[in-house]
């Protein structure tokens, strides 16, 4: 990979870098910490930067303790499609939900909020899981005329991935910068994530790739 130098048409997307999918957290990533000084860093070498929130109300339809009999990373039928069932998870207002401490985000010109419908999660940035329902960020970034977003964040084969896969799709040149992300790794997934986005033409860069 040659050097890639941020300009002006460049965004840093930071997804949900939350205390709940931090060690500790009730969904943690495993070492989903280690990614905050490198993403640190990142923030400082872009001029835009738009970071993602996961927002739950209590009761959220993609907890496992909103459905009798079910238990924690089942998978079950919703009307959009399959849904892993999670544990209770950024909840709106709750330490949870909040962004970790150690991140420096109030450089972000925008925050999105996701999976705040009670009845459909949202992983990417982009759509709910319906892949329908948008949340306003292609029409945004557009507006600013922005062409090239860089993924980063929480987790790498989960809310990353479908925030880089719906970015492709909208017509953005798209990266995810693999050091700064950390994966929950399920039945397989980060690697099916990897060949996911070497089929779309996404890229997998490093941090040391950006100067």
């Amino acid at each position: 990979m040659s050097v890639i130098r941020p300009e002006k048409s460049d965004v840093l997307l930071v997804v949900d870098v939350q205390n709940d999918f931090c060690p500790g957290g009730s969904l943690a990533v495993p070492r989903g910490n280690d990614v905050v000084p490198i993403i640190n860093e990142l923030i400082k070498r872009f001029d835009h930067v738009v970071l993602t929130q996961d927002w739950h109300p209590r009761g959220h339809s993609s907890f496992a303790s909103s459905h009798s009999g079910q238990v924690e990373f089942n998978e079950i039928a919703m009307a959009y499609g399959p849904q892993t069932l999670w544990p209770d998870h950024c909840i709106q207002g709750s330490t949870g939900a909040e962004f970790h401490d150690g991140l420096k985000w109030t450089r972000a010109e925008l925050v999105i909020r996701k999976g705040f419908r009670p009845a459909i999660d949202s992983y990417s940035a982009f759509f709910e899981n319906d892949k329908v329902t948008p949340t306003g960020l292609g029409g945004y970034l557009r507006e600013r005329g922005i062409t090239r977003v860089f993924c980063v964040g929480l987790a790498f084969d989960f809310c990353v991935r479908f925030s880089a896969e719906d970015a492709q799709a909208q017509n953005f040149e798209t990266f995810v910068i693999d050091n700064a992300c950390r994966a929950i790794d399920m039945h397989g997934s980060a690697q099916a994530t990897r060949d996911s986005l070497a089929e779309l033409g996404i890229g997998l860069i490093n941090s040391t790739d950006i100067r």
